[in-house]
C-alpha cells in the first residue's frame, strides 16, 4: 500500500478513469507528473504477437520493450516505456539512477490480455509516454521536490497499488523472463537459480546405497533411433542415461515478435559416455532451472527425454531433447563416487596452445588457452552478421601472457552466458578460455591473429573458485604456465597492466591498396553529412568503422585534464572554427596572455591562446556547415588539476614551458597494505590451482619528465574518460571494473592514472560536402597490440601506420605540431572508429589516414 505522501497516489489516483472491461483499452487522458522521479530499474524483453494491442497508436519498429521501475521516494511504480521512447534506453540516456521530471503517464489495464503473466484484473498499469531526463541525481536541495537521497533502500519501499505476486514478469508480453539490457546471450534476473527444482532433488533414493548403472547407452539410443524400429527411443524415453558434460554452449534466445513463447531459450550440451557422444538440447524453462548449475565435467542422469534427428548435423546423427513439458524431463547431477566405475564416462579433453604454438597454427583451428591477463578492454558491441544485423553482440578484448613468446594472446571474447565471470576479468587474473577459434587473415603476413568465440566457448578466471573445480588444472600445459607464473612479480606485471580505453586489433593495413582489399564487401566512402547520420544511429557502446575522404585543417595537442591549454596548428585556408568569419593563416601556437580581438596570424607565426570556458549549454551543431566533434555531447566545465602521471619517452626531448613544468612523481603501485611480498596478487591467483609461488625481487621505474600545454580551442571538447586506458589499480579494481563495464559511470575513472595522458585532435574537412569532422588521434602503441613497422615518423607515415615508429625515437609534440604544415592541402582517405559512449557522446578515433596521389 502506498504511503500517504506518495506522489503516485496523489497524481495518478485522482486521475484514474473508470475501469474498462477486460481486453478493452482505457480511454483516459495523459497525466503529467511535474515532480522529480527516480529510475530504480530497467528491464528489457522482446514483444510478442499480442504486444501491439497495448500500443494502438505506436509504430513498433524494434523488437524490444522496456518496463521501468520508478520511485518518488515513498513508493514504487512499474510502468512500460512507450516504444517511441526506446531510443532513450538504447543510447543510455535513461538508465537506473536517472532522475526524471515532467513524466507523462497514461493508464491502461494490464489485463487487456488476461493470459499475460503478472497481469491481474484489478491492478492499474501505466505507460510512460514522455519524460525529461535531467543531467544527474537531484541534489539535497531538490530532495524536498520529490526524491529522497541516494542512500534509500529502494527494495524496501512499498508498491503503488497492490504488491506483485511472485517474481516480476514483463507487463506487455507473454514472457516469463527478462533479457539483459545490452545483449541476448547472458541471463538476467533472480529467476535463473542455481539450485535444482525441489521435485527433482528426491530422485532415486533407492539407488544411493549402490553404484548407479545406466539403463541405456548413447550408442544404443543412436542405433535404435536410426534403425527405424525406434524401440527404446519411441516416445519419451524413461530409461536412465548417465553421461558426462564435455562442452556447454552459450544460451540461445529465439524469441520472435510473431510468436508467443513464454521462455524462448535453448542451450546445447555435448555429452558422452563410454560408448559415444551426443548433443543434449535444453529447452525453454529447463534452461532457467538448470543452465547455471551445469558445467563441463559434471556427470548427469537423464530420464523422460526424447530422441530426435539432429537438425544441423548429418542425417545419421541424433540429439536428445530435454523439455519441461510433454514430458517434463528429470535431471540430476551425480557425484562420481555414485557411478559404477566401469560405467564412468571419461574426463573432458582439452587442447591447450601456447602463444608460441599459435604463431604457426592455421586459420580456424579450435584450441584452449591459459594466460595471465594484462589488459582487459572496455565492453563494446557490434552488429551480428546473421543476415538481419539486428542483434548487438557484446564483447571485450583480452591480452594474455604465458611467457612462451613475446607475442601476447589476443582474445576477442564475446558474451558466453557467464556474466559473473566476465565481471571478474581484471588484470593479474589467471584466465582459461576453452574452445576458441583462431582468426588469421590469409592476405596478411604479420602476426595480427587473434582468438574468438565458438558456440561452446567458456571462460574461467581467478576470484570465483573455477580453477580448483576443473580437471584441466592437472594437465602439463597448465602446470608449465604456473611454473612461469611463479617467476613473475606483482610490480613488474602491474607496470604493464591496463584496463579499458580505445583498442583496435588487428591493426588496419598500413597501405591504402591493402586496406581497400581487406574492406571488400564493406560500405564505401561516406559524405560528411552521411557520417553524422550514421553516428546518430549508433546505440550505446556500439562500435563501427567508417571511411571518408578529407583534408586536415587543424591539429591540436592536449593532455587530459589540461584541455584549456593546447599546442595547435591550423591551415591558412581554413577558418579557426566553423562559425568564424575570418580565415587565419597557418598557425603554430606559442604564447600570448589573452586572445586578440580578431586573430589573423601569418604563416609559421606562433602564439598561445588562453580561451574562455565553454558554456554548459553548448552543443556542437550537426548541420552540414558544422564541426562534428569526437565527443559530441553538451560540454560541461572541467577544472584542470595538477597531473602526476608518468610521461612517455617521447616527451624527454623538449619541454614546452620549462618554467611552468610541475614536478612529476612516479605512479604509485598499491598492493595490499599488510603485505611486503612482491608476488601477493599473483600468488593468490595461482592458489586456486593449489600451487606455491616463489618470490623474486625486482622493480620497474618510470620516467619523470613532464610538460605544460597551451589553451584549447573552445570547439574541441575534452577526450572522453572511456577513450584512454587506465593503469590498473589492484586496490580499486572494483571501481575500475565498474567504469569500463556496460552502463558504467565514466566519472569513476577520473581519479585513476591514464596511459597515455596526451592525445591529438585533428579537424577534417570532408572533400564531398565540406562538413568539418573532429577526430581523436592516439599515436601510441597502447591503442594496438602489434609491434609497428619501421617508418620515418613524418605525418604521412605516422597517419598511415596509426602510430609512431617503434624503431626510432618519437618526435616531441612541439616538433610534430611544427611539422603539421606537411598536411596542408593533402587529400586523405581517413579510417574512423566510432563508438557511442552514452547520451550525446560519440567517440571518433582516427585509426589510419592514407595519402591520395593523383
Amino acid at each position: 500500500m502506498a504511503a500517504t505522501g506518495c506522489v503516485f497516489h496523489r497524481i495518478l489516483t485522482r486521475s484514474r478513469p473508470s475501469r474498462p472491461g477486460p481486453n478493452k483499452a482505457s480511454s483516459s487522458s495523459p497525466i503529467v507528473c511535474r515532480e522529480f522521479l527516480s529510475v530504480v530499474d530497467l528491464q528489457r524483453y522482446s514483444r510478442d504477437q499480442g504486444s501491439s494491442v497495448y500500443f494502438p497508436q505506436a509504430v513498433l519498429s524494434g523488437e524490444d520493450l522496456y518496463d521501468v521501475t520508478l520511485t518518488d521516494g515513498d513508493c514504487r511504480l512499474r510502468v512500460t516505456l512507450d516504444p517511441c521512447l526506446n531510443r532513450l534506453v538504447e543510447r543510455n540516456v535513461l538508465q537506473p539512477g536517472s532522475v526524471l521530471r515532467n513524466a507523462t503517464f497514461i493508464s491502461s489495464m494490464a489485463a487487456q490480455l488476461p493470459e499475460c503473466p503478472g497481469a491481474s484484473e484489478g491492478r492499474d498499469s501505466y505507460r510512460l509516454l514522455g519524460v525529461e531526463v535531467t543531467d544527474g541525481a537531484p541534489a539535497e536541495e531538490e530532495e524536498e521536490d520529490g526524491v529522497r537521497g541516494v542512500d534509500v533502500d529502494w527494495d524496501s519501499l512499498p508498491w503503488f497499488g497492490s504488491e506483485p505476486a511472485g517474481p516480476l514478469v514483463p507487463l506487455r508480453a507473454n514472457r516469463s523472463v527478462f533479457l539483459p539490457l545490452w545483449n541476448n546471450v547472458d541471463y538476467s534476473g533472480e529467476v535463473w537459480r542455481e539450485a535444482p527444482p525441489p521435485e527433482e532433488e528426491e530422485e532415486d533414493d533407492e539407488e544411493e546405497e549402490e553404484a548407479r548403472r545406466p539403463a541405456v547407452t548413447v550408442s544404443e539410443l543412436r542405433d535404435s533411433f536410426l534403425s527405424g524400429r525406434r524401440g527404446v527411443t519411441r516416445g519419451a524415453v524413461q530409461h536412465q542415461l548417465i553421461v558426462r558434460i564435455i562442452n556447454k554452449s552459450h544460451l540461445m534466445y529465439y524469441g520472435r515478435t510473431d510468436r508467443n513463447c513464454e521462455c524462448p531459450y535453448k542451450a546445447v550440451l555435448e555429452v558422452c559416455d563410454r560408448t559415444g557422444s551426443v548433443c543434449v538440447v535444453l529447452w525453454n524453462s529447463v534452461c532457467v532451472s538448470w543452465y547455471c548449475r551445469l558445467k563441463p565435467g559434471d556427470i548427469i542422469s537423464l530420464r523422460r527425454y526424447r530422441v530426435k534427428q539432429h537438425y544441423q548435423a548429418e542425417p545419421d546423427d541424433i540429439e536428445i531433447s530435454v523439455n519441461s513439458r510433454n514430458p517434463a524431463a528429470r535431471i540430476a547431477i551425480l557425484p562420481e563416487s555414485s557411478v559404477s566405475p566401469e560405467c564412468l564416462p571419461g574426463e573432458p579433453t582439452y587442447s591447450f596452445h601456447t602463444s608460441k604454438e599459435l604463431l604457426d597454427r592455421p586459420h580456424g583451428v579450435v584450441c584452449d588457452v591459459i594466460g595471465l591477463l594484462t589488459f582487459s578492454g572496455r565492453s563494446e558491441r557490434i552488429r551480428s552478421k546473421d543476415g538481419r544485423g539486428a542483434e548487438l553482440l557484446e564483447y571485450r578484448w583480452l591480452r594474455l601472457e604465458d611467457g612462451t613468446s613475446n607475442q601476447p594472446i589476443m582474445v576477442k571474447l564475446i558474451s558466453t552466458s557467464q556474466p559473473e565471470s566476465h565481471q571478474k576479468l581484471l588484470p593479474l587474473s589467471v584466465v582459461v578460455c576453452s574452445r576458441l577459434k583462431l582468426i588469421r587473415s590469409a592476405d596478411r603476413t604479420d602476426a595480427s591473429f587473434y582468438l574468438t568465440n565458438t558456440t561452446h566457448t567458456q571462460v574461467y578466471c581467478t576470484g570465483l573458485g573455477h580453477h580448483s573445480e576443473m580437471s584441466y588444472r592437472k594437465l602439463r600445459p597448465v602446470r608449465q604456465f604456473l611454473h612461469w607464473l611463479r617467476s613473475q612479480e606483482d610490480g613488474q606485471v602491474l607496470s604493464r597492466a591496463l584496463i579499458g580505453g580505445f583498442f583496435i586489433h588487428p591493426p588496419p593495413a598500413v597501405s591504402l591498396e591493402t586496406y581497400m582489399k581487406d574492406r571488400r564487401g564493406e560500405p564505401g566512402f561516406l559524405r560528411g553529412a552521411e557520417l553524422q547520420r550514421e553516428m546518430e544511429r549508433l546505440c550505446y557502446r556500439e562500435r563501427c568503422t567508417f571511411c571518408i575522404q578529407g583534408t586536415v585543417t587543424m591539429v591540436t595537442y592536449s593532455r587530459r585534464g589540461e584541455e584549456d591549454r593546447c599546442l595547435f596548428w591550423t591551415d591558412r585556408a581554413s577558418p579557426l572554427s566553423p562559425s568564424s568569419p575570418s580565415s587565419p593563416s597557418s598557425l603554430l601556437s606559442k604564447s600570448s596572455p589573452r586572445p586578440p580581438p580578431s586573430p589573423s596570424l601569418s604563416s609559421s607565426s606562433s602564439s598561445l591562446l588562453p580561451l574562455p570556458s565553454t558554456p554548459r549549454s553548448f552543443r556542437p551543431p550537426l548541420s552540414s556547415s558544422s564541426s562534428f566533434s569526437p565527443t559530441s555531447s553538451a560540454v560541461s566545465q572541467l577544472t584542470p588539476r595538477p597531473l602526476d602521471h608518468s610521461a612517455g619517452k617521447s616527451w624527454k626531448r623538449k619541454q614546452l614551458l620549462p618554467a611552468e613544468t610541475p614536478k612529476k612523481r612516479r605512479p604509485s603501485v598499491t598492493l595490499q597494505p599488510e603485505q611486503n611480498n612482491k608476488t601477493v596478487i599473483l600468488f593468490e591467483a595461482s592458489m586456486e590451482f593449489l600451487e606455491n609461488a616463489n618470490t623474486d625481487e625486482d622493480d620497474n621505474d618510470d620516467d619523470a619528465s613532464s610538460f605544460v600545454t597551451a589553451p584549447l580551442l573552445p570547439a574541441f571538447p575534452p577526450v572522453a574518460m572511456e577513450t584512454l586506458p587506465m593503469r590498473y589499480d589492484h586496490t580499486h579494481r572494483e571501481e575500475q571494473a565498474a567504469a569500463v563495464a556496460m552502463g558504467g559511470k565514466a566519472s569513476l575513472a577520473g581519479k585513476f592514472d591514464f596511459v597515455p595522458e596526451d592525445y591529438y585532435t585533428l579537424r577534417l574537412r570532408a572533400l564531398s560536402d565540406g562538413v568539418m569532422v573532429d577526430v581523436i588521434f592516439l599515436p601510441h602503441s597502447s591503442s594496438s597490440s602489434t609491434s609497428l613497422l619501421h617508418h620515418s615518423n613524418t605525418w604521412t607515415s605516422i597517419l598511415s601506420h596509426g602510430a609512431f615508429s617503434s624503431h626510432t625515437p618519437a618526435p616531441s609534440p612541439a616538433d610534430l605540431i611544427a611539422m603539421a604544415a606537411q598536411l596542408a592541402n593533402q587529400r586523405l582517405v581517413c579510417v574512423l572508429e566510432a563508438c557511442h559512449l552514452g547520451g550525446a557522446r560519440t567517440e571518433l578515433i582516427l585509426s589510419r589516414a592514407f595519402h591520395l596521389t593523383d
